[in-house]
């Protein structure tokens, strides 16, 4: 998880995804108080809780292969349903891992959020992490790969070149999230120093990062970001950080704005570069597909209807496989049958073979009994 290489696939509209680091003592039971409180107020449908190793495992009525498998280092794997626009179906899974690295500011819990909709993703639908994580200042569950950096806070350079130098580097090559620089002109007072991205529709305001320059910092950070992005900081206003690797048609004047007032009013115009630059089509991190691909391959909370649509699927296939191996049979048996009697014919009948009975032991390892053995397994009350 501590890299960040790109992949082929474009970002489907319909895919919401996020990871992040948990700073806390427990980052699985807050993510189950969470779901609890949420279940309760009927603001998800339902959810589970689940073993990695469970989670990944394959079952005839379930069949997984290993894209299912979350990893050697997930310690739990969540998932939660619920429901946006009335009807629009969201199906999200939050895995929780054992950090790569112990180094200083990298410990914790991470954790990778897949989340996906019946269609295109739309802004003002809720945020998938509120859905998992409790939106409150008490439980840290928002840090980026990037020590020291926060989703929901304004995040302030380092003073040192080498260390702010590493930082881009890390927020560009490491991080799923959108990642903006906001020069401060002069020292704001309080309203001022709220986050830009409280202004942000919910589907994006834990999709981007705000860091904020400092007004002693502009010609350094400045310089840092042109020799490591290719992208400069105005004085007094914000850049969008391009990803890496950056596309060859990347406009960085397009995602620069001039001037950003922080007086604790919207920041309009750098609101409508980031709606922007998030509708842009970007391709997934690998890691990002792999988390998309085992929310897709290995889902486990199916309603009814669904489990019953699984069934018939699985009816349908193994169906097919049965008239299968029996056309098999009957081909063989016309084939030894057609040979016994050329054989007997040249022999003139002296050879003729009798082809065995099938024993009681076969007759009972026949594909119907396998069959019937896989779907009692099925059968609940109620279904």
């Amino acid at each position: 998880m501590a890299t960040n290489s790109t992949s082929s696939t474009i970002a489907p509209g319909t895919a919401w995804l996020l990871r992040g680091r948990h700073l806390g003592p427990d980052a699985e039971q807050d993510v189950r108080r969470n779901l609890i409180a949420l279940k309760s107020a009927r603001v998800i449908d339902d959810f589970l809780d689940l073993d990695p190793v469970e989670a990944a495992r394959s079952t005839d009525l379930f069949p997984r292969d290993e894209s299912a498998d979350p990893g050697p280092s997930a310690r739990r794997v969540f998932e939660a349903r619920w429901r946006v626009a009335d009807d629009v179906t969201v199906r999200a899974q939050l895995t929780t891992y054992d950090p790569e690295s112990r180094r200083a500011g990298r410990d914790g819990t991470s954790w990778v959020l897949a989340a996906e909709a019946e269609r295109a993703w739309e802004e003002d639908w809720a945020s998938p992490a509120t859905m998992f994580w409790p939106d409150s200042d008490q439980v840290a569950w928002d840090h980026e790969e990037a020590p020291g950096v926060r989703l929901r806070t304004a995040n302030h350079l380092p003073k040192d070149d080498g260390e702010l130098r590493r930082l881009l580097r890390d927020c560009t090559q490491k991080s799923w999230a959108i990642h903006i620089v906001v020069h401060e002109a002069m020292t704001p007072d309080a309203p001022g120093r709220r986050p830009v991205t409280v202004f942000l529709p919910p589907s994006l305001r834990h999709r981007v990062v705000e860091h904020r320059a400092t007004p002693d910092q502009a010609l350094i950070a400045d310089f840092a970001m042109k020799r490591e992005l290719g992208v400069g900081l105005p004085r007094g206003g914000a850049v969008i950080l391009p990803p890496a690797p950056r596309a060859p048609d990347h406009d960085a004047e397009r995602f620069t704005v001039r001037d950003v007032f922080l007086d604790g009013t919207e920041p309009t115009e750098l609101r409508s570069k980031i709606l922007e630059f998030a509708a842009l089509p970007r391709p997934l991190p690998a890691d990002a597909e792999r988390a998309l691909t085992r929310l897709r391959q290995g889902w486990h909370l199916l309603t009814q209807e669904e489990e019953l649509v699984h069934a018939r699927a699985m009816v349908t296939t193994y169906a097919t496989a049965l008239h299968a191996m029996t056309e098999s049979c009957n081909l063989y048996q016309e084939a030894a049958e057609s040979a016994l009697a050329a054989l007997a014919e040249a022999t003139g009948g002296e050879h003729q073979l009798r082809t065995p009975a099938p024993t009681a032991a076969k007759q009972d390892a026949s594909p119907l009994k396998s069959l019937t053995k896989t779907f009692s397994a099925f059968r609940r009350p109620n279904r």
